[in-house]
């Protein structure tokens, strides 16, 4: 039951986050898909005992492919779709909890906890850079 808890969750984030970015209704639906593939695939990694930030790397990997498939499919900008689809991967909660420590005067565990946010934040930029880059090679290759 954890498994499909997860899915709908994440689901359901990203299809709200893109309903409050204005992305068309027609695609929503879509926008919540993109997120649950990449969360599922987080999720995946982590239970089969992968790092938080390579799980999130490749989850960001693939939050673009889709992303990318999807704009070309639906003739739409990447951004509707990898912007709400990268929203479950962002770490606000390890975030927080590092300003909370901050408050706490727990100096040691607070800057622990935001570079670890700070990993986080930069596997989703350089999971996203990745596969534009792979993706602009394809196409130079193809012509």
């Amino acid at each position: 039951m954890d498994i499909f808890s997860q899915l709908v969750t994440s689901f359901v984030s990203s299809a709200l986050f893109g309903f409050i970015f204005n992305s068309p209704t027609r695609l929503l639906v879509h926008c919540g898909f993109v997120g649950m593939a990449g969360w599922m695939v987080y999720y995946a990694g982590i239970e089969l005992g992968l790092d938080v930030i390579p799980a999130t790397l490749i989850a960001a990997f693939l939050v673009t492919v889709i992303s990318q498939l999807f704009a070309k499919l639906y003739k739409t900008p990447i951004i509707i779709f990898s912007v709400a689809g990268i929203i479950p991967l962002v770490p606000g909660g390890l975030a927080y909890d590092a300003m909370r420590h901050v408050v706490e005067d727990q100096y040691d565990t607070a800057v622990q906890l935001a570079v670890k946010a700070f990993m986080i934040s930069g596997a989703i930029a350089i999971g996203l850079i990745f596969s534009e880059v792979i993706n602009q090679i394809i196409r130079r290759t193809a012509r």
